[in-house]
């Protein structure tokens, strides 16, 4: 029998696409064990396959991560493999992208006049350290705090039709569309801090024509395999889809919102194996 392992991290309660996952595995004949990305006691050559998934505390230390993906990867086959994922978790991968993504100013310096800004690391996630403000001077002092740290900010407007549009995240496996969500932004009014995806009331929707050929796009300037990918879209205030992020680390995949979606992950991972 196969044996893969799905690599979370230390709080893989916090995870609860977990059981379904190694469940539709089980039934696709692969044998499937949960396993901390940093544990010293894995032997990851046991494996047939790593998958990365809920590796979410990899914002905190991503060299280490880094380092172990590329170890992993010299013993076994690792999903996503290390090429991905060394440009995927940091953000500046979006400057390069080739498609429209949300209007980003990378400095400090010299930020553009918009009504309302979003403040962010090119390395973070579930809008950690992320701050929205109406102010271009705090903008700027955010920023400026990010770069004093050693890290690199992404300067963003904050889109009023995300609060009536709401994000649409694209599921792919294996590059084959799967289903897609509609979720309210982290930011929105009415959201606690700290608010998971769930929280943001993700509910199924049907992505339109133009959000699908996008994410198509942008799944295209990706030359490796791709056992998922979460393509993140949001409307411009001209109604033209952009690209927020493309999620192809440690994405929620939304297993529970749509009948056969773990089987059809599990049937994207028997083909690439």
């Amino acid at each position: 029998m196969t044996i893969c392992s799905y690599a979370t991290f230390d709080d893989p309660g916090s995870d609860d696409e977990i059981e379904p996952v190694l469940a539709a595995w089980r039934e696709a004949g692969i044998d499937g064990r949960a396993e901390r990305w940093d544990d010293p006691a894995a032997d990851w050559s046991a494996y047939d396959a790593v998958i990365v998934r809920s590796v979410w505390d990899y914002i905190l230390r991503r060299e280490e991560f880094l380092a172990w993906a590329r170890a992993v990867e010299s013993v076994t086959r690792l999903l996503n493999p290390y090429a991905v994922l060394e440009v995927n978790t940091d953000k500046t991968y979006l400057r390069n992208l080739g498609v429209p993504v949300v209007p980003t100013h990378w400095s400090s310096e010299d930020l553009p006049d918009w009504p309302e800004y979003v403040v962010k690391p090119t390395v973070s996630g579930g809008a950690r350290d992320t701050t929205r403000t109406a102010g271009r001077e705090q903008a700027g002092a955010l920023a400026a705090a990010l770069e004093a740290a050693g890290r690199t900010p992404m300067v963003q407007p904050y889109l009023d039709m995300v609060e009536s549009e709401g994000e649409t995240s694209l599921l792919y496996f294996n590059r084959r569309f799967s289903h897609a969500v509609r979720r309210n932004p982290m930011l929105a009014p009415g959201l606690a801090p700290g608010a998971t995806l769930d929280d943001a009331r993700a509910r199924l929707r049907p992505p339109a024509p133009d959000q699908v050929e996008l994410a198509e796009k942008a799944l295209a300037a990706v030359p490796h395999a791709l056992l998922y990918a979460r393509v993140d879209l949001v409307r411009l205030s001209d109604g033209s889809p952009a690209v927020m992020e493309l999620e192809l680390t440690e994405p929620s995949l939304f297993l529970h919102h749509e009948p056969g979606a773990a089987a059809r992950f599990a049937g994207a991972l028997r083909e690439l194996l």
